[in-house]
């Protein structure tokens, strides 16, 4: 079976306004419950802080409802986060030891390097969910692409929700 039809990813934006989080995963959850129960269960989260980093953790803690939830981490390069604080790299690497799997996806630091994590999500996905609030950056850029490749467009009825705040 394609595995790609049971896979859902996310993207967001690093800067989560104050105190907004649990608001932003509720409405989440309104698109993400109603795809666990049609059969998806393999959820690709892109690794950055702000709302991945708020995915991974809420996945994690599904998972004891939704058993078969199984977490995919997908980084730009090993070393990502080697510039983040010390607290915001053990708490990543906590998230990390708690995931089903670990992509990297170049060898390298580079802007392709991000570019390629972003594609990677989408391209094994069927479906996708967004946090959105600029038109630019790589969210912005993450959502036009999975648009292109037909996981887009809220209005329409396909498959990919952005959520606005």
């Amino acid at each position: 079976m394609d595995k790609r039809t049971q896979t859902c990813c996310f993207t967001g934006h690093r800067h989560l306004p104050a105190g907004e989080e649990e608001a932003i995963w509720q409405r989440v959850q309104e698109h993400l419950i109603p795809l666990l129960e049609q059969g998806v269960r393999y959820f690709g989260v892109g690794g950055a802080l702000g709302f991945d980093t708020l995915v991974a953790e809420k996945l994690l803690e599904l998972r004891g409802q939704y058993p078969q939830i199984r977490v995919i981490l997908v980084l730009p390069f090993r070393g990502y986060q080697s510039r983040w604080t010390t607290a915001q790299q053990a708490h990543a690497a906590r998230i990390e030891t708690r995931v089903d799997k670990v992509v990297y996806c170049c060898d390298a630091p580079s802007r392709e390097a991000f570019l390629a994590r972003d594609r990677h999500l989408v391209d094994g996905s069927a479906y996708c969910i967004g946090y959105c609030t600029r038109t630019t950056g790589g969210t912005a850029y993450t959502l036009r692409y999975a648009e292109k490749q037909g996981l887009a467009d809220m209005e329409s009825g396909r498959k990919m929700k952005t959520i606005f705040p």
